[in-house]
């Protein structure tokens, strides 16, 4: 079986900014004109754009939110949790993995405005998806609040706030 190293280095995965490790394995060459794109964005985007991210027990997905979609499609090593806040305030919790007895999902749609966190569910593990972001990614579309800001907003959800900023 392989570990998290073996696929750090064979994917060729470095930190990412929100936490973890990934590397951009596709960039659609379909590019949306902002006219026929929502009001949300600025300028052109590409169709989609497809990563490969990893977690590892010892560290995790900061809180953070996309105008776009995002599709995690699990494959291997121990289930992620993926938190997630609404626009309303909602929170709920995800468990992508392969395991359905036990309630886990091998893919999951995050919408675009949600704020969402993840971690590796076991300790001493990795957890290794890739995932789609459509229309593709851009910072442009990205924000990561601060813990503060976001209790600002959310002071009902302070503890899980604070477990994942």
């Amino acid at each position: 079986m392989a570990t998290s190293t073996d696929w750090i280095q064979e994917l060729r995965l470095v930190p990412h900014p929100e936490g973890g490790f990934y590397r951009e394995f596709h960039r659609s060459k379909i590019v949306l004109g902002e006219k026929s794109l929502p009001d949300v964005f600025t300028g052109k985007k590409e169709l989609g754009s497809f990563i490969y991210y990893m977690l590892t027990s010892d560290n995790f997905s900061a809180f953070h939110r996309l105008r776009s979609d995002e599709v995690w499609h699990f494959h291997d090593g121990s289930a992620f949790l993926i938190h997630l806040i609404s626009p309303e305030g909602l929170y709920s919790i995800v468990r992508l993995g392969i395991d359905v007895h036990v309630g886990q999902v091998p893919c999951f749609v995050i919408p675009a405005g949600f704020y969402f966190a993840a971690e590796v569910a076991e300790e001493n593990s990795y957890a290794l998806a890739s995932c789609t972001v459509i229309p593709g990614f851009s910072f442009d579309d990205f924000e990561m609040p601060t813990s503060d800001e976001l209790i600002s907003i959310f002071p009902h959800l302070m503890n899980e706030i604070m477990h994942l900023t």
